[in-house]
């Protein structure tokens, strides 16, 4: 198992994860997040033939998550 020190994901130096970092902070599936990533809802920048994800994009994909989920319990 992965201690946090060492798991890849949870260094705040990276510029940009891979898929796979960025599905393990999301607490989502790889495939998840690639159709994330394919429908626009998550912000990923091409480096080559590679599909990496800034993370800020992570934070504003959970903000819009959580402001949706506000206006949805405001309007309930």
């Amino acid at each position: 198992m992965d201690t946090p020190e060492l798991d890849a994901s949870a260094d705040p130096t990276l510029a940009l994860l891979t898929v796979e970092e960025a599905a393990r902070r999301l607490r989502i599936g790889r495939t998840l997040c690639f159709r994330l990533i394919g429908s626009g809802e998550l912000e990923s920048v091409p480096v080559g033939r590679l599909r990496r994800v800034p993370p800020a994009a992570i934070h504003e994909y959970v903000n819009r998550l959580r402001e949706a989920n506000r206006s949805a319990a405001a309007a309930a």
